[in-house]
């Protein structure tokens, strides 16, 4: 008897790596107990969230037996939150925003998938540099378009401009990137955007329809060593950005995030109008009355970046002291490291042998690389050194 449809055991194949390390990290904390497994298989964030999330949510329990305290709300979300939020996304991104550039959605992955609803037509494409978050695909195959990859320059993952221009076709509708990225932690610099921007400029002529640059940036808040996260949208007139505030706010499960439209975007109105509707259609409608509530009394407040510091630092210690190949990461809290012997697959069953969880990169489409997601105690990285040291050797 078929349950499932085809696209959807497709999607539950394709994204299994993830799955895997999981279903593999509760097998070997029963054989060996939780304190014996280094686990930096999941981008799971641990720090607590701000004090003004608390404060909010006494806020809400005393007010909660007011009539509509959590009742209907325009589908856009409430204006005072577009409002505030517009306040701190214009500081963030350097360009004046108003509350009606922007919609309040389930997290990144509701906006991804609304904004998606809205443009796309089937066989439509969407580009993306690998490596790149593994459910980008199944959000594009939603909408009856197709994720299209370009592979980062090796190591440093700085895009491939040239690669880039060449992928572009007539299909081509979106242009996805993710700044700091995950599972790399690069950080694209300004440069690089403005050629990207001017690959899409000179590929728009003649188009009817404009090629959207689309940046998920749930890991803005989140870069080192005074990096800086350059903003797209005084670059490209057809940009839009999605983030949320799992990472920033420590809120992963509640689900809340936003779609922005460029203000000087033509016609975003109209933009605006098929994000409501496509919001609605699809079963979101809104986000979480709570969620909302929260992120207007949390807005300005953010978890502390410098346990993520600490925790990259040590991580570097461990992977430079057991000779690996690896570029710094600038952002977000992940290593992708160089896979001693080429093999990604086989090199995380050598690391599960020293009781260490790791992505192989072939999840991420990049063969070749692993990915270790340090939001975990330093104890724990510190516990993993001598792990890692003895999974490298049989291929040095």
């Amino acid at each position: 008897m078929k349950l499932l449809s085809t696209q959807v055991e497709g999607y539950i194949e394709r994204s299994s790596w993830i799955r895997k390390m999981f279903e593999t990290g509760i097998e070997l904390k029963k054989k060996y107990g939780e304190d014996a497994v280094c686990d930096f298989s999941l981008g799971n964030p641990d720090v607590p969230a701000p004090a003004a999330v608390g404060e909010g949510l006494k806020e809400l329990a005393e007010t909660a037996d007011k009539p509509f305290a959590f009742g209907y709300m325009p589908n856009f979300g409430y204006p005072t939150v577009r409002e505030k939020l517009a306040e701190t996304v214009s500081e963030e991104q350097g360009v004046k925003v108003s509350g009606s550039d922007l919609i309040i959605t389930c997290g990144a992955a509701g906006a991804i998938n609304a904004l998606y609803r809205a443009i796309l037509e089937p066989g439509d494409q969407i580009l993306c540099p690998a490596p790149y978050f593994v459910e980008y695909g199944f959000y594009a195959q939603n909408s009856g378009g197709e994720l299209v990859t370009v592979p980062s320059k090796p190591l440093t993952f700085e895009l491939d401009l040239d690669a880039i221009e060449a992928a572009i076709t007539e299909k081509t509708r979106v242009l996805l990137i993710n700044s700091p990225n995950n599972p790399t932690g690069a950080v694209y610099t300004k440069e690089e955007l403005e050629g990207l921007a001017a690959v899409l400029k000179k590929a728009n002529e003649g188009r009817e329809r404009p090629i959207f640059l689309v940046a998920d940036e749930p890991y803005r808040f989140l870069a080192f060593d005074g990096v800086d996260v350059p903003s797209i949208l005084p670059l490209y007139p057809y940009s839009i950005v999605v983030s949320s505030f799992s990472k920033n706010l420590s809120l992963a499960g509640e689900r809340i995030g936003y779609g922005l439209l460029n203000p000087d975007m033509p016609e975003k109105e109209k933009l605006m109008a098929g994000l409501v509707l496509t919001n609605r259609i699809l079963g979101f409608v809104n986000a979480p009355a709570v969620g909302q509530k929260l992120l207007e009394k949390a807005l300005g407040s953010q978890v502390d970046k410098n346990i993520y510091l600490e925790r990259r630092n040590a991580m570097d210690s461990v992977l430079k002291d057991a000779g690996y190949s690896y570029t710094m990461p600038k952002g977000a809290f992940y290593f992708f490291p160089e896979a001693p012997g080429g093999d990604d697959v086989k090199f995380c069953a050598a690391l599960q042998e020293e009781k260490i969880l790791a992505v192989p990169g072939t999840g991420f489409g990049f063969p070749g690389y692993f990915r270790l997601a340090f939001c975990v105690g330093t104890e724990v990285i510190e516990r993993s050194r001598e792990g890692f040291k003895k999974a490298i050797e049989p291929f040095k």
